[in-house]
């Protein structure tokens, strides 16, 4: 049935070229082309997904067979872009300096079911999703499935503000792909956030649709419509979601950026300067998906932690998904909810442990960590270097344990009483230091007595950086240099570290077993730096 639609739309697009293109056009290598394109004094081309271009026979196209084409379609509009109606083709022009048209792109528009299979749990969520991605790359096929997804299988009220038709097709009937949806046509691309606005006002909807959001006024017009209530599902410009954060006039889809200022001691407790950026206020849209290729996905699943992270330097991995592949796509009832949340509360007769799975199909499971203002890439290192079985967790839900900041506590108030409410065991770091976080990593994961190996390492790791922080201290109190003690490669490297948060320097000296840090002070840096 797709295939037969397929090839229906595709009779209409090929019906409008010249007999000099549309002979030369075999319908069997047509199932992954992306456009026609046909240029004044050049062969027609047609162009593969794969990269491939085809020459549509010998003959240069003339100013006559442009005609031929504009006068069997509908007027462009401002934008330059044209259609078919009943289908989902597009027909773009290009203009000389005089306004006439010399070369036109034949889009060509296809109904391509199951490329959201893989994101339905997320579609199911009522929250707002952007899409990423570069062009050609599925964004506006994958608002289409959704809205029809949307409007059919769970029965909202959908609207499509569709500014080029290309959506929802040309013509005013809208295009079978959206499904039930209702479809808002734009006169002219400047009057898309009006039309937006207009949506939410006129036609109570539950959801919006919109593709390519590209102008302030449109980012603003879609933070008044999150703000109504209403689920909001867009793409915009932009290939990644670090592109769209340093995009100033985009970036307030995901919150926006503002620099602040830092006191000393709060800098210092970040390792970083003074001056930072920050998110300034809450993302517009909750979840970002950027589109890798049209087979992958990588889900940020809360769009305020993403920001966060990527602008204070910290490392993120979004999910990734796959369109060949499927996953739980089950919505649990509050029923269900309740249960979860009650399986997560011990009985009074029974010791509660941290681990609620201490072991999954004979193999030990990673315990979660949900950081809460504790350096991920400290944890990370830590957790890497010793080859600890856990992983950070970017959701409280997902965690099996807490490690927080002291000083932080306080302000953390909502974070840690859902740790409560999840009976989830809360540890805290009194400084963003390694030294620090490795000893409440020690206790958080239990690590056993019986691992001496390991048991060994951490006290051999934690006696040498407090020797480390002791010399840091003889140093900032206006010591010119001192030895530590020797130790392994990979203890050294932790000290090294440790003396960079403090923007002093050490060097390792010595040869073998002997091979020690030597930390510097203000003078010998200086008399370095002459040398």
């Amino acid at each position: 049935m797709k295939n037969l639609q397929f090839q229906n739309d595709l009779e209409k697009l090929i019906e409008i070229l010249p007999e000099k293109v549309r002979s030369h056009i075999n319908y069997e290598n047509m199932e992954d082309v992306i456009e026609i394109v046909l240029d004044i004094g050049r062969i027609p081309e047609i162009r593969h997904s794969t990269g491939k271009i085809e020459y549509l026979g010998k003959e240069e196209i003339t100013f006559d067979d442009i005609s031929y084409i504009t006068q069997r379609v509908q007027e462009f509009t401002s934008d330059n872009r044209s259609g078919i109606p009943g289908t989902l083709h597009r027909i773009s022009a290009i203009r000389n300096r005089q306004g006439k048209i010399i070369g036109l792109t034949c889009r060509i528009g296809r109904v391509v079911t199951g490329t959201i299979a893989c994101i339905k749990d997320f579609c199911m969520q009522n929250k707002s999703i952007l899409f990423l991605g570069r062009p050609g790359v599925g964004k506006t096929t994958k608002l289409r499935e959704i809205s029809r997804l949307v409007a059919d299988e769970l029965g909202k009220r959908v609207v499509v503000v569709d500014t080029s038709n290309e959506i929802a097709g040309d013509g005013d009937t809208p295009h079978p792909a959206i499904g039930h949806a209702r479809r808002m046509q734009v006169r002219q691309p400047e009057f898309q956030k009006d039309i937006m606005i207009e949506a939410v006002e006129n036609h109570t909807p539950e959801v919006i649709v919109v593709d390519e959001i590209g102008t302030e006024a449109e980012a603003q017009a879609a933070r008044t419509i999150a703000e109504r209530g209403v689920m909001l599902i867009a793409t915009a410009h932009g290939n990644t979601l670090e592109n769209l954060i340093k995009n100033p006039t985009l970036s307030d889809l995901v919150g926006g950026i503002q620099s602040v200022t830092l006191g000393d001691d709060e800098a210092k407790r970040r390792a970083s300067q003074k001056t930072v950026l920050e998110r300034e206020k809450q993302p517009t849209f909750d979840i970002v998906i950027e589109i890798l290729d049209r087979n992958t996905l990588a889900v940020y699943k809360d769009t305020a932690e993403a920001v966060d992270y990527i602008l204070r330097g910290w490392p993120i991995r979004p999910e990734i998904r796959k369109v060949d592949q499927t996953y739980e796509t089950h919505q649990p009832t509050i029923a269900e909810e309740i249960n979860k949340l009650e399986e997560k509360i011990p009985s009074d007769n029974l010791k509660f442990s941290f681990n609620r799975k201490e072991y999954v199909e004979g193999v030990k499971a990673i315990k979660k960590i949900y950081l809460y203002a504790v350096s991920r890439s400290i944890v990370d290192k830590v957790i890497e270097r010793l080859d600890l079985n856990a992983e950070i967790t970017r959701s409280i839900e997902d965690a099996d344990i807490v490690i927080a900041h002291k000083n932080f506590a306080k302000g953390g108030a909502k974070v840690l009483n859902t740790a409560n409410n999840y009976r989830l065991q809360i540890f805290y770091v009194k400084t963003n230091s390694m030294a620090q976080i490795q000893k409440v990593l020690k206790e958080a994961l239990d690590v056993p007595e019986s691992n001496e190996t390991l048991r060994g390492y951490y006290d051999d790791a934690e006696r040498a950086l407090d020797e480390a922080k002791a010399a840091i201290n003889k140093i900032l109190a206006g010591a010119e240099h001192v030895e530590l003690q020797p130790q392994n490669h990979q203890i050294r490297k932790l000290q090294h570290e440790l003396v960079e948060q403090h923007n002093l320097e050490s060097e390792s000296i010595g040869e073998g077993e002997q091979r020690h840090l030597k930390i510097v002070g203000g003078r010998d840096i200086d008399i370095k730096k002459q040398n």
